[in-house]
């Protein structure tokens, strides 16, 4: 709470002495702050309701959108990407197993940090053995039902850190 006072604070000087002295505000710096706040605003209100972010990392980009809108109209935060990319502190990766090997090394131990709830649909072993080696916490077939991905994540929260 307070980095997020302390961002619109500075946001608000500095609009305050653009005004004074009868400048424009600098915009970049400006919204550069609002964005950090909004992003401190997001991370208190997850806490504060326990809303639950969720990324949806799908190579189908239209898949990965309808799942993180089904995901939305359940009350979860969620994002649909066709690529990994920084993760929020605390978010759940729900991770299409076909991207496994178009990860680098960097991606990689960022997801099995997260420990991704895996969706594919493979059900071979090596899959599942692909799987256990990213960490996942779960490991569902395509089509997988919004209930269904929904009880995984309520897994994933209860699980706690590794």
């Amino acid at each position: 709470m307070h980095r997020l006072r302390s961002t619109l604070a500075r946001a608000r000087t500095e609009l305050e002495v653009a005004q004074a002295d009868g400048e424009s505000a600098p915009a970049d710096r400006l919204l550069d702050d609002l964005g950090e706040a909004l992003n401190l605003l997001g991370q208190v209100e997850s806490v504060a309701f326990a809303i639950v972010s969720v990324l949806v990392v799908d190579d189908d980009e239209r898949l990965a959108e309808l799942t993180a809108r089904s995901l939305r109209r359940l009350g979860y935060e969620a994002e649909s990407a066709s690529r990994l990319r920084a993760l929020k502190p605390g978010e759940v990766v729900v991770f299409d197993l076909s991207l496994a090997s178009s990860l680098n090394a960097e991606e990689r131990s960022a997801l099995v940090a997260a420990r991704p709830i895996v969706v594919t649909g493979a059900a071979d072993p090596a899959s599942r053995a692909m799987a256990e080696d990213l960490g996942a916490t779960d490991y569902l077939i395509k089509p997988v039902e919004s209930a269904e991905l929904a009880a995984a994540i309520n897994r994933h929260g209860a699980s706690g850190p590794r």
